[in-house]
């Protein structure tokens, strides 16, 4: 009995020890059903969406992020600033050279850490994979249109919409679209209620009409489609969460339980949802509504976060001694200041 319960503990520390080193601060993820690919600062890398060992993709001293996996699973396009803007790019799935499929003119308030998200955001595929949607921003403003950029290159073409943002194509071929108008993903307004709270709309082309489909307070973001279901994260109740609308019984039904921290940034490959919380990924399966963390670790080098040496002579207006004095050397015996 004693030799059981030593070998349980044994293998929960092997666990616990295991767990350590994993990779942390994960985002925008993306799965074809058997890879999960994520931004890891400012590179996307891709692991088994099973977990394991993350191989890294990019290495631009740029931000690339919001990939998304082509219907086949063997192309990743994405958002980067290769070339100064931020553009979309495709990749293939294992790994290469990035090419450009769009050019735009600068954006004044291009950035991710900008109130209103960066420029050009890859939001899905086209259903037949012959084109990326992405979300194009009017100005400076919340407001911003969907475009298609033809993978084989030439001219993007607007969506026949006003405004948009995140969106899903109906798994159908496309005929209908779930998508969000105005967009508040990057916006840290905690429990905002008022106009500029997103709803999720139905846009159906043969039948020339649109659709408010949540019409909540609150703010319901980033659809999702699943066979019946449109699946989005709100806030209506504090933290952003999954929840469930089906356009059967249109009926809408919360899916996950977190109060700590949000769920950001989730996306599907029509089977499953991957997501991030509190800097970790999770796969949600939405047949037994159960998420279960991705073991991620990752041997990335950290350049940015190792320690270094600056000229700051020209940043220094005064200066006092610490109550010991200047620090000692490795060894030396510290002195006290008078």
């Amino acid at each position: 009995m004693k030799k059981q319960l030593f070998l349980s503990l044994l293998a929960l520390t092997v666990a616990a020890g295991a767990r350590a080193d994993e990779a942390r601060l994960l985002r925008f993820p993306a799965t074809n059903g058997t890879d999960v690919v994520f931004t890891y600062a400012g590179d996307l890398y891709t692991a088994p969406l099973s977990g394991g060992e993350a191989r890294r993709l990019t290495s631009h001293v740029g931000y690339e992020i919001f990939p998304r996996f082509s219907p086949d699973g063997r192309t990743i396009a994405f958002t980067a600033e290769y070339d100064g803007n931020r553009e979309v790019y495709v990749i293939p799935a294992g790994g290469g050279e990035p090419r450009r499929l769009t050019y735009t003119a600068t954006n004044e308030r291009d950035d991710v850490g900008d109130r209103m998200g960066p420029n050009n955001i890859v939001m899905a595929w086209t259903p037949n994979g012959e084109g990326v949607v992405y979300r194009n921003r009017v100005g400076s403003g919340f407001q911003g249109r969907l475009w298609v950029a033809p993978l084989k290159g030439g001219m993007p073409r607007p969506l026949p919409l006003p405004e948009g943002g995140f969106c899903a194509f109906s798994p159908d071929n496309g005929s209908r679209l779930a998508y969000n108008r105005v967009f508040r993903e990057f916006r840290n307004w905690k429990y905002y209620r008022g106009g500029m709270a997103d709803d999720i709309w139905l846009y159906d082309p043969q039948a020339k009409s649109v659709q408010n489909l949540t019409d909540n307070t609150a703010q319901d973001i980033c659809p999702m489609w699943i066979g019946e279901e449109i699946y989005f994260l709100s806030d209506r109740d504090k933290t952003m969460n999954l929840f469930a609308y089906n356009t059967r019984t249109r009926q809408t039904e919360k899916v996950t339980d977190y109060a700590d921290y949000d769920i950001k940034f989730p996306s599907t490959d029509g089977r499953q949802i991957v997501y991030e919380h509190a800097g970790y990924l999770y796969r949600f399966d939405p047949q037994t509504r159960k998420s279960e963390q991705i073991h991620i670790t990752l041997g990335a080098e950290n350049v940015y976060a190792r320690p270094g040496q600056m000229h700051v002579s020209a940043h220094v207006t005064s200066a006092g001694l610490s109550a010991d004095g200047w620090p000692s050397p490795p060894g030396a015996k510290s002195s006290t200041c008078p």
